[in-house]
């Protein structure tokens, strides 16, 4: 059944949204097409919890780079108030905010999203979408705007769904530094009883429907 909140969920399209960024003009998704995504909303500019995101965020961002993964930020803030931060974080902490940030000023785009939280005013939550190369929503997380975010784990999330998209498998907690399984990923579970008998005692399998493997090293 196709969502009509116009809340995107997991496994929609992200909608289009016309946007004013620190890097001009900008459309999403169709000017991100063939890459992945991660926009991520921040409660306000000039405030501590979001400068150590966007500082965490900028060391990162060539590792995001390498996965075929763009950076955008955004808040409720004017792009004038976004340029003077970024500035000022690279001034006074000497490190560059490479990607661009929203200006989403009259909070459309955040209220569109689920960004903008009745309890918290009328700043944003901090908010993350996966996007990927197709335009669809692959995952959804939200902060407080008191709880900074774990930059390591949306990189592994984002290199997760690559993973899992390429080699048709799903990725057990705390991969690749799985407690049972180490840096295995989990084959999908049998679909019929001879399948299922064939991997009962195999090596690698706890059971029928809960067996794993290494993938070979990419070059």
């Amino acid at each position: 059944m196709e969502n009509e909140t116009g809340f995107p969920l997991l496994g929609d399209k992200f909608p289009k949204m016309e946007l004013k960024t620190t890097h001009g003009p900008m459309t999403l998704p169709d000017d991100m097409k063939g890459k992945w995504v991660v926009l991520f909303s921040h409660p306000g500019d000039f405030t501590p919890v979001c400068t150590t995101e966007f500082v965490a965020f900028a060391k990162m961002a060539p590792q995001f780079k390498k996965l075929n993964t763009k950076l955008i930020g955004l808040s409720v803030d004017q792009v004038f108030s976004h340029i003077k931060w970024t500035e000022w974080i690279h001034d006074k902490l000497k490190v560059k905010i490479p990607f661009p940030i929203i200006a989403d000023e009259q909070g459309m785009v955040g209220k569109r999203l689920g960004m903008i939280h009745p309890g918290k005013g009328s700043a944003t939550v901090r908010a993350v979408f996966i996007i990927d190369p197709k335009g669809v929503t692959r995952i959804v997380i939200y902060y407080p705007p008191e709880v900074g975010r774990n930059m390591d784990e949306i990189l592994r999330a984002v290199k997760a769904l690559q993973v899992s998209d390429a080699n048709k498998v799903a990725m057990p907690a705390n991969w690749p530094k799985n407690q049972l399984v180490k840096d295995h990923v989990i084959i999908p579970p049998a679909g019929d009883e001879k399948t299922a008998a064939q991997r009962r005692g195999k090596k690698d399998c706890y059971d029928w429907w809960f067996c794993h493997k290494k993938l070979p090293k990419s070059k």
